[in-house]
């Protein structure tokens, strides 16, 4: 037996062992790492304001707890907002049930050709109690599940806060400790990439903030004018879904104040309202989002409906949530880092826009011709 293998057959052992323990540990603190992936990039987007307030001689510390508070406030108001509606229209179909049986009863009997009644029913619930005695005592018995499941989500998001603050507090001292750790021609481009990283998913998270804001004021003004109920919430719910739940955002926010309106006295304001939002996001797609996002970063429609399907694939809704900051991002590295050149006119390419554009000139020619006519005769 050659002399090297004894060592290499203890060596291969031990580095599986370590490939294993690793593996081990990597998945033992995969949610750790997802903490501190959402935590950075919400450091990433509240550092723009306290650095703003720390050139204005505000402590960083300070400066970062007001806005914490600030961002608190605006969590919490939504909550509340989406809280009442929802309380107060469960309390308004639960009063309304009993009619709501009624008519359901009566369209089973005329359409099947039944006999049904409200009190048969109550006996036939009444006979399968033991079922439903059945299905309380397992919900009983999930309880347990449930608060530890609720328990478990506060520790993360308390986790999560916690280390955004600290990010987003002590941000210089950590970008001079991982400087300190490379070389002077590296730490160049570390800083740069951090400064690109800052830029781009704090300006597209306020930017989608600016257009909440805008989305939701234009929606309490008509639902105030069509005096729906809870417009202020509604219109809240409708800015808020809009613009950060990514790809189906806007057909939820739509979803809702369409079914409030359903439950007024006049259900045909359900049309109004479906028209609005249509109208308005035809108004945000083509005029608000190209001025507000010019200064910050645009992203493409199919490359954030590409990003959230890869981040929900790889973090599941946390990756849903992050991903299009992240795409945001990696678009300013791309814009900063990849050389573009210009690209030679070429049917190959063009597929037509050759032809759109001599249509173009030959209108702007005969705009001209049109001008120049109208003016002689004018002088004439």
């Amino acid at each position: 037996m050659p002399r090297w293998l004894p060592r290499a057959m203890v060596l291969a052992l031990v580095l599986v062992g370590v490939f294993q323990l690793a593996d081990w540990a990597f998945h033992q603190l995969i949610d750790l790492f997802v903490m501190l992936l959402v935590s950075f990039f919400l450091s990433l987007a509240l550092e723009p304001a306290v650095d703003r307030m720390a050139a204005r001689g505000v402590r960083r510390g300070i400066g970062t707890f007001l806005v914490f508070v600030a961002v608190a406030i605006a969590v919490a108001g939504f909550l509340t907002a989406l809280g009442t509606l929802l309380v107060d229209q469960v309390a308004k179909i639960a009063g309304d049930l009993p009619h709501l049986l009624d008519n359901l009863i009566a369209w089973i009997n005329s359409t099947f050709h039944q006999d049904l009644s409200l009190d048969e029913l109550q006996k036939k619930l009444l006979k399968d109690s033991g079922a439903i005695e059945t299905y309380a005592q397992q919900a009983a018995d999930n309880v347990w599940g449930v608060s530890s499941t609720l328990i478990g989500g506060l520790f993360q998001a308390f986790t999560v806060g916690l280390f955004t603050f600290y990010f987003t507090a002590d941000g210089p001292r950590v970008r001079r400790t991982v400087c300190s750790m490379l070389p002077p021609a590296k730490q160049a481009e570390v800083l740069r990439a951090w400064e690109i990283a800052l830029a781009k998913t704090g300006g597209y998270l306020y930017s989608r903030a600016l257009l909440a804001v805008v989305s939701a004021l234009a929606h309490w003004v008509m639902f105030a004018l069509l005096d729906l109920p809870y417009a202020a919430a509604l219109a809240v719910w409708v800015g808020v879904m809009s613009q950060f739940v990514p790809t189906i955002g806007t057909y939820l926010a739509g979803a809702l104040p369409v079914l409030v309106a359903l439950t007024t006295p006049q259900p045909v304001d359900a049309l109004w309202v479906l028209a609005f939002v249509v109208v308005y996001q035809q108004i945000e797609n083509y005029l608000l989002h190209p001025r507000i996002t010019a200064r910050t970063v645009d992203v493409h429609p199919a490359v954030a409906f590409g990003s959230v399907i890869a981040g929900a694939a790889l973090l599941g809704a946390v990756g849903a949530l992050i991903a299009i900051p992240a795409a945001a991002t990696l678009q300013g590295f791309v814009g900063t880092y990849v050389r573009r050149y210009e690209v030679a006119t070429d049917p190959r390419i063009d597929r037509g826009e050759q032809r759109r554009h001599r249509r173009e000139l030959r209108r702007e020619a005969a705009r001209r011709l049109r001008r120049m006519v109208g003016g002689d005769s004018g002088r004439k």
